[in-house]
């Protein structure tokens, strides 16, 4: 798979739409993915969003943990991200004391699980769907036969 375009979340509701998808954690950092919204999905391009609560210091150590994130981000996920995906990256306090070297190793461990959950949820959901389409065909085909 080549590199992927990575685009910025913004809006409170990607955030939220995200929070509510996939989470998986590690020491460094929390990482949150849900299938990107159809009108938004593009091609080539994942979408990534970067959050910092006032648990991990004041504005100068939010700061600094975002950029940590976004450099981790720009080497991990435009080349192990899924296109149509969001990314929510959410700073903890060992973001700022963790080595760089480990901050990646815990985002590319995080990210393979939960492409793997993520995977399994769509699997799923496409199953339910299939499932409730051959349900509705079969009972009409009941109604108009009796």
């Amino acid at each position: 798979m080549g590199r992927l375009l990575a685009d910025h979340l913004r809006k409170r509701a990607d955030f939220l739409r995200a929070q509510k998808g996939v989470r998986r954690s590690a020491a460094g950092l929390t990482l949150e993915i849900c299938a990107t919204p159809q009108p938004a999905a593009q091609d080539g391009h994942i979408r990534v969003g970067f959050t910092a609560s006032r648990k991990v210091g004041g504005a100068v150590e939010r700061n600094r943990a975002k950029r940590r994130l976004r450099a981790a981000a720009q080497a991990i996920l435009t080349e192990q991200g899924i296109e149509r995906t969001d990314y929510v990256l959410v700073a903890r306090t060992a973001t700022l004391t963790r080595p760089y070297d480990e901050l990646l190793k815990d985002l590319a461990q995080i990210l393979a699980a939960a492409h793997v959950k993520l995977a399994s949820q769509t699997a799923k959901l496409a199953a339910l769907a299939q499932e409730g389409a051959g349900d509705g065909d079969d009972a009409k085909r009941s109604d108009v036969r009796g």
